[in-house]
């Protein structure tokens, strides 16, 4: 397998009210979590092929606590990167290529599809809204502290981004309407951070 590598920003909106559980691996708020998570690559390789600039998004469904597992997930990777581009995508977010994201992998027992989608991306400093053609989106803003300060969760024992402390955002709204995975939902939560993967 080549060596990889991909730093960017990470983004998570779910169905659960508040700071998410599962961050600190209890039940969801819900019973069950939904989630559209994303990554958009501001540098990144595999091997040789070059994967600056590329986003990827999943949409995630677990029946329960999430380190527990089963979950149902549906990749989408961003329709700009070229065959090699979306191969090597596939198999880093995919979990075929180790690192963080195989780990990660292990969790997922229904992969409801893999696709290339149209993925747009906006970012204002901590403010990011992430869309997946016309089935999905998570439109988030930052929540403030106290005296404007910024509320962050870091060294949480769940992460997906670990060794990064994420800022506590509020989704506008969250929704996915695809491979059998289906929500929309309004201020719930949000986590931006940044990220570094490697094999």
């Amino acid at each position: 397998m080549e060596s990889w590598s991909a730093t960017g920003t990470y983004l998570e909106a779910c169905t659960c009210d508040g700071v998410c559980p599962c961050t600190m691996l209890k039940e969801p708020t819900m019973g069950t979590c939904t989630a559209i998570v994303g990554w958009h690559i501001d540098e990144g390789v595999f091997g040789s092929v070059p994967l600056e600039g590329l986003t990827v998004a999943m949409g995630v469904f677990t029946p329960g606590n999430m380190s527990h597992g089963d979950w149902k997930a549906a990749l989408y990777i961003d329709d700009r990167a070229d065959a090699q581009q979306q191969d090597a995508l596939a198999k880093i977010f995919g979990g075929q290529a180790g690192g963080h994201p195989a780990t990660m992998g292990q969790l997922v027992s229904d992969v409801a599809g893999v696709k290339a989608a149209p993925i747009q991306w906006e970012s204002n400093g901590r403010k990011v809204h992430i869309r997946i053609g016309d089935v999905g989106e998570a439109d988030t803003e930052p929540v403030e502290g106290q005296d404007g300060g910024i509320p962050t969760l870091e060294n949480h024992p769940f992460a997906v981004a670990p060794g990064y402390a994420g800022y506590i955002n509020e989704s506008k709204r969250t929704r996915l309407d695809d491979s059998g995975i289906q929500f929309d939902v309004s201020d719930r939560f949000a986590l931006v951070s940044p990220f570094s993967y490697s094999s």
